[in-house]
């Protein structure tokens, strides 16, 4: 069957599927506090119906137990209706369990749960491969007008975002300031150039620090195309035609080419390694840190002794080149196409999940951007800098069904980068990625 075989395509590890079993089931929920506007009377009138919802995080994570709220909220709201969520968790990157390749078994033999998140850019290969379902008539006019992204393909709704993202250089304030770097100037509006960044690079590695850990090591999942990519945009590149199909003159182009190159020009001078520690910035060994708003957290309760306070540590925006650009993206819910022909449930927790209540915990949990407007606003920095780069200069991942044969392709771009220069290996990484896309085709 086509659909399945482009899935696999892109996940070409199979597990064992994890099947709806017994113990799932049984899972316990907890009555919790209720917000004022989840109190309304459910009125869902589908019959007794068990529902599943697989997350992509570890139950015991913050994010996890946001997400576990909100479950134990609905069930509570919707006991009275015969409706229930029996949830799952798995990590995305716990071990050898991936979280896309549980869940394209799960397609495969027919075990999708009925509500999922997935990465966004992921949602048109998810879309054509129908193993989610249009849901553009869920929402009225005002409702899609409240959030700040949706995820379609082809013009119609097939994804509801958990959160938005926006991400930037985490720094050490104690540093910057005994190495005499002033960098109050850069904000979103007046953000750095590509060779003001290469400045301060230059001034603390002369400090005696590592300048900054750009997370060239994370080329094993989604976080180094997600945090790098904007780098292209930012020096007028364009990774794919607007089809999403053609990368050969897009992602080689001489601006596509400029945008890598300031990221060799990093490597080449030392200012960032690929043998930069996770744990280094936290420890002071790196000077900064680039990473998205999911960072927050950590800096406010984990490290005490190197960052006790906000005063200790700041963000920094995206540094320009031709134009301004950031990353953005994140998690979304969908439902499934698993064969359930009446989707009223799914469709009630999928509302219910993107509520504006639902925003609220999630982003709170997780330190990202909420995606809704009516959400509460994020108050103070570095939360209102993320927010105002989101709209002010956030450019998405590029739209396409071959998105997984595009992020392959950027990593290894990344990777290679450790030991080519950036005209010696990109027209190969291109043309294999064009090979890719005219698979699809």
């Amino acid at each position: 069957m086509k659909t399945k075989t482009l899935l696999l395509l892109a996940f070409p590890l199979l597990l064992t599927a994890c099947g709806w079993g017994s113990g799932n089931d049984e899972y316990s929920f907890e009555s919790v506090s209720l917000d004022e506007s989840d109190s309304i009377s459910a009125s869902y009138s589908g019959g007794k119906q068990t529902l599943h919802a697989m997350f992509h995080v570890d139950l015991d994570t913050a994010e996890g137990q946001a997400y576990k709220k909100r479950i134990d909220a609905f069930n509570q709201v919707y006991a009275s209706t015969g409706l229930r969520v029996v949830p799952e968790f798995i990590n995305r990157n716990a071990g050898g369990t991936d979280y896309e390749t549980v869940l394209i078994t799960k397609q495969m033999d027919g075990s999708l749960p009925d509500l999922i998140t997935i990465d966004s850019p992921n949602c048109g290969r998810y879309a054509d491969a129908e193993l989610i379902v249009d849901v553009s008539d869920a929402f009225s006019e005002s409702e899609v007008g409240d959030f700040l992204t949706l995820n379609t393909y082809q013009n119609r709704i097939y994804a509801v975002p958990v959160q938005e993202s926006s991400a930037g250089f985490f720094y050490n304030k104690n540093i910057f300031r005994a190495a005499n770097i002033d960098v109050s100037a850069y904000t979103v509006e007046n953000p750095w150039t590509f060779e003001q960044f290469k400045e301060v690079c230059a001034k603390l590695k002369t400090y005696g620090t590592m300048p900054v850990d750009m997370r060239l090591d994370a080329t094993g999942d989604e976080t180094a195309t997600y945090l790098l990519y904007s780098f292209i945009h930012a020096a007028g590149g364009k990774f794919l035609s607007d089809d999403g199909l053609t990368a050969t003159g897009y992602f080689n182009s001489a601006s596509s080419k400029r945008g890598f190159q300031f990221i060799k020009d990093l490597i080449d001078a030392e200012y960032t390694s690929y043998r930069i520690q996770p744990q280094d910035f936290f420890t002071g060994k790196a000077s900064m840190y680039l990473s998205a708003g999911w960072t927050i957290p950590e800096l406010d309760s984990k490290f005490p002794q190197q960052f006790p306070n906000r005063d200790s540590w700041g963000l920094l925006p995206y540094p320009k080149d031709v134009i301004r650009a950031s990353a953005t993206g994140s998690w979304s819910y969908a439902v499934t196409n698993n064969g359930v022909e009446n989707k009223t449930g799914a469709i009630e927790l999928l509302k219910w999940m993107s509520s504006t209540n639902s925003c609220n915990t999630v982003a709170k949990a997780t330190g990202m951007v909420p995606v809704r407007k009516s959400c509460e606003t994020p108050q103070g920095e570095p939360e209102q800098m993320l927010f105002k780069q989101l709209e002010q200069t956030g450019i998405e991942r590029p739209v396409t069904i071959g998105y997984p044969e595009f992020t392959l392709a950027f990593s290894n771009m990344i990777y290679k980068l450790r030991n080519n220069t950036v005209d010696a290996i990109i027209d190969s990484v291109t043309s294999s990625l064009q090979q890719g896309l005219d698979l699809l085709k």
